[in-house]
């Protein structure tokens, strides 16, 4: 590590990293091994973005543990010998299961750590993946009222295709501001919701047992190997695989929604350093690169990289409890030294350079979107207001 941060964990610790075959987790393992770390990995190779089972890049000299994290004594024996624990297991995105989120994410989350906790066990840090899902909507700057948190847009009002976020108080139009860490929580998805559970019981055990926890915030995690079989999280990966097939992104709402995107690299760097320091210990940290990118430029700047000329697709739909804007300020996490080194634009090359080597790249969200309005998780606008849509 070259970043600035006072370690209390020196080299040759052991490590278990949950999810640890993901896109987070993966990157997680190989930093570590390259830091002289000795790793363990649980992970269940879920179907939905593992098609293919346990994926290359899971390196041979780890102790690689095929389970759930649901499976009690497989959570047991996982926790033998470690010293640091990085909690990257979780169900995720827009998949309209309910149940399965709450028991993996929530319930996983609880026992990891009541194993911890009752069996005395000499885990000296754990850090957990939470998301910048947790905030109900960005920090916004008000003329009148100045800096606001506003509330979730409503469905009564994204059903007419008023996508604006405007002031709490006054009700008046709103300029994007950085979200910082002190911002209100209200998480409206089921993913988010645990997403917040995770990140609460992590932290609230840590205060009880004085073992440390750092919840980190991801933005948007991107780069090589996110999967391109789960058609319910990952836009570039979504929009890459659509226009590899001539289909024309899918875009909801106007598409001048902004979102924070940090490449995977960037995240693994973040997980290392609260390890490392104590800076960050029994705090929610924002991780991000504090860029914001509109969705519709996003799927511009991936058409553009993969030389596709079609342009997007928005028809007003919209997925109630969704974030308008949101861009990171990870202030406290930098204070520690780290800063994100790979720019959006390069990210993505790095990504679709990846995503060329995969071979047929198959459209797995078609049938997928027609399932999310099924259950209510895509919605349409007002058919007045679809017929002006562009």
């Amino acid at each position: 590590m070259t970043e600035k941060g006072e370690s209390k964990l020196m080299n040759n610790r052991r490590a278990l990293v949950t999810g640890g075959a993901g896109l987070i987790g993966s990157h997680i393992v190989d930093l570590l091994l390259h830091e002289g770390w000795s790793v363990r990995v649980l992970d269940n190779l879920e179907p939905q973005t593992h098609r293919n089972g346990k994926p290359a890049w899971v390196p041979r000299e780890i102790d690689f543990r095929h389970a759930d994290m649901r499976d009690r004594d497989a959570v047991r024996s996982a926790l033998e010998g470690i010293d640091v624990v990085f909690h990257q297991a979780a169900y995720g995105g827009y998949m309209p299961e309910i149940a399965k989120y709450v028991h993996v994410n929530s319930f996983g989350t609880a026992q990891l750590l009541e194993i911890i906790r009752d069996e005395n066990l000499p885990v000296e840090k754990v850090i957990v993946a939470s998301s910048q899902v947790v905030y109900p909507e960005g920090a916004v700057c008000c003329d009148e009222h100045g800096l606001v948190f506003p509330r979730t847009r409503t469905v009564a009002q994204l059903s007419v295709g008023d996508f604006d976020v405007r002031c709490p108080i006054c009700d008046g139009p709103t300029s994007p501001e950085l979200t910082h860490e002190d911002a209100p929580l209200s998480a409206e998805t089921v993913y988010a919701i645990t997403k917040l559970d995770q990140e609460r019981l992590t932290l609230g055990w840590s205060r009880q047992t004085g073992i440390p926890a750092v919840a980190l915030r991801y933005a948007c995690t991107y780069g090589p190997r996110q999967s391109l079989f789960n058609p319910y999280t990952g836009v570039i990966a979504i929009f890459a695989s659509r226009l590899l097939n001539g289909l024309a992104p899918v875009i909801y709402e106007d598409g001048r929604q902004e979102r924070d995107f940090c490449f995977v690299e960037d995240i693994a760097r973040a997980n290392l350093m609260a390890a490392m320091t104590d800076e960050l210990d029994g705090k929610p940290v924002n991780v991000g690169s504090g860029r914001g990118m509109a969705i519709r430029d996003l799927a511009r700047i991936v058409a553009g990289q993969l030389g596709v000329e079609i342009e997007p697709i928005m028809r007003g739909d919209f997925r109630p409890g969704e974030i308008r804007r949101l861009v990171a300020d990870s202030a406290l996490m930098r204070s520690t030294g780290w800063s994100p080194r790979v720019e959006l634009e390069d990210g993505i090359a790095r990504y679709l350079d990846w995503v060329r080597a995969q071979g047929d790249v198959q459209d797995y969200f078609t049938s997928a979107e027609e399932r999310l309005r099924a259950n209510g998780i895509v919605q349409r606008v007002a058919a007045s207001v679809a017929s002006g849509a562009r």
